[in-house]
């Protein structure tokens, strides 16, 4: 899932300015007939995580509309499978479509132009727009909440933390598992290793080893697949899942999961949509957890009742607007990097290559 998930980490460095699309129209956009969903998965339905997050989201948002959306997998991210997906479902009579993949945005912009009164949204995406909009969560929220699980569950202060790339998308779970790790122990430390894929079990079963043999206890995680979760369970210790709630594959070892909550983005901007006079950012959504972008599913036995309270005490006040990178804060090395009374702005979050105090990292 290499290009999907460099959307957010790479092309949006800039956010704010980068991610900018046409000129939207000052009507907004408003469908032509009665409203027809379909969606492109990148995967399978039933992958564990990414798609499989998406596919469950379909189901609730079908529910809530009262309506079906169809939808076709394993649509991979290259513009001659991407364009005849998407243009079956059009001749069929749909007018919103729904993609999964950072690797549809160029072609989704260009079927955007062709065909002006169809809407399109793109998880993961990073063009947009006055039909279009590129859509993504800020999973830093929930992955600090896991991290102040690790560190209520952990017995020595030492976790380890298996990473896909180090790209800002990446890299801000990892420094909020961390922070979130230091609020319950300020003195918790987060051992990262990199596999260079965003799917490989077989690197990801060897970070999980290594970093257990290196004494951690909690093993957090941005990889798609649930290997390091499986991992702990077998070698005794705890983890925080991604995507989806990884208790399916690891109950006794997984102890809460930073997971995709799509629908509750997608049912109020399909509601909205279909009202019409749409008018979709020209940045795209960048969506918070009170908007339905992450949460968290947990808590396992690991957590004591009064930390899990903790946690839902936090949970709740980021829901009522919490920043977790707000100043003052310093990198590693001791720079500032946040002043104290400021945020950490967007554009600095999708360019993030540092790290805070506590993180240590490995390829």
């Amino acid at each position: 899932m290499l290009r999907r998930s460099i959307s957010c980490a790479v092309v949006a460095l800039v956010a704010g300015a980068a991610l900018t699309g046409p000129a939207m129209a000052a009507d907004g956009f408003t469908l032509k007939g009665e409203p027809k969903i379909a969606m492109l998965y990148f995967g399978p339905k039933n992958d564990g995580g990414w798609t499989q997050a998406f596919d469950e989201a379909r189901v609730k948002v079908e529910a809530a509309l009262g309506t079906k959306i169809q939808f076709v997998e394993n649509v991979p991210e290259d513009a001659s499978a991407i364009k005849p997906a998407a243009e079956r479902f059009i001749s069929r009579g749909a007018n919103i479509i729904i993609g999964t993949a950072f690797g549809y945005s160029d072609s989704f912009k260009e079927l955007a132009a062709k065909y002006p009164n169809v809407a399109f949204l793109n998880g993961s995406g990073t063009t947009n727009a006055s039909n279009l909009e590129a859509f993504y969560g800020r999973t830093y929220e929930s992955q600090y909440l896991c991290g102040m699980a690790a560190g209520a569950a952990s017995k020595t202060g030492k976790l380890g933390f298996v990473a896909a790339n180090p790209f800002g998308v990446v890299n801000w779970t990892v420094n909020a598992f961390a922070l979130g790790a230091q609020k319950m122990n300020p003195n918790a430390t987060v051992n990262v290793i990199y596999t260079g894929a965003w799917n490989d079990p077989v690197k990801e079963r060897a970070a999980a080893m290594a970093l257990i043999d290196q004494g951690a206890d909690v093993i957090g995680q941005h990889v798609d697949s649930p290997t390091p979760q499986i991992v702990a369970q077998e070698r005794g210790v705890y983890g925080t899942g991604h995507h989806r709630d990884l208790r399916q594959f690891a109950p006794k070892a997984t102890l809460c999961s930073s997971v995709w909550v799509w629908d509750k983005f997608l049912t109020p901007e399909l509601k909205k949509i279909m009202a019409g006079n749409w008018k979709p950012s020209p940045y795209g959504a960048f969506i918070e957890m009170k908007d339905g972008g992450t949460d968290i599913a947990g808590f396992g036995a690991g957590v004591p009742k009064d930390k899990a309270a903790l946690i839902t005490a936090e949970r709740d006040a980021i829901m009522k607007g919490k920043q977790i990178y707000a100043g003052p804060l310093k990198d590693r090395e001791g720079k500032e990097r946040v002043a104290a009374g400021a945020v950490l702005s967007d554009a600095d979050l999708w360019k993030m290559d540092w790290y805070v105090k506590g993180v240590v990292t490995q390829k």
